[in-house]
């Protein structure tokens, strides 16, 4: 189903090279809000460890924001030294085509990691890609998030009683 993750986990540490290795994963699209960075911008602890663990492994990264705060992903993105794209316009696909062009991969070797069904998950399962949604870091979101995230947590309940 279009509104249902391929898999749901606690935040994006969780994810190992060697899970990526086994679903035939080579490139990781990140996602930024609640996903990489907590609503105040700060990074999730253990986000650069992470990102250079997976380099090591082959993993290739790219950051994919609906943000159209320019200098927020610019900042992340020199951090981790992780090329991006802002003002995406998820669920719709000319981000997600920028982003499987920069990893230069096709779609079914990308996994897609963020924390909304809406957003993330729909755009990756529309463009053949593996959605992998996590828990949100905050609880605090901008008004079309939080508008959003009963109907979220409804679709999480069914989908997690189907496993």
């Amino acid at each position: 189903m279009i509104l249902y993750p391929k898999k749901y986990i606690n935040n994006v540490l969780e994810i190992s090279a060697d899970f990526l290795k086994e679903e035939n994963i080579n490139g990781l699209i990140l996602d930024v809000d609640n996903t990489l960075l907590f609503h105040d911008r700060k990074m999730l602890t253990g986000l650069t460890q992470w990102v250079e663990n997976m380099k090591k492994n082959n993993i290739k990264l790219c950051i994919l924001s609906n943000t159209n705060k320019k200098d927020k992903v610019d900042k992340l993105s020199k951090d981790l030294k992780v090329p991006y794209i802002f003002f995406a316009k998820k669920p719709l696909k000319g981000g997600f085509k920028k982003a499987a062009k920069i990893l230069n991969m096709k779609n079914e070797n990308i996994a897609v990691v963020g924390d909304q069904i809406f957003t993330d998950v729909i755009g990756a399962n529309r463009m053949n890609m593996y959605p992998i949604l996590t828990k949100p870091l905050s609880q605090t979101d901008i008004l079309i998030t939080r508008i959003k995230r009963p109907l979220e947590e409804y679709i999480i309940k069914k989908y997690l009683e189907r496993k």
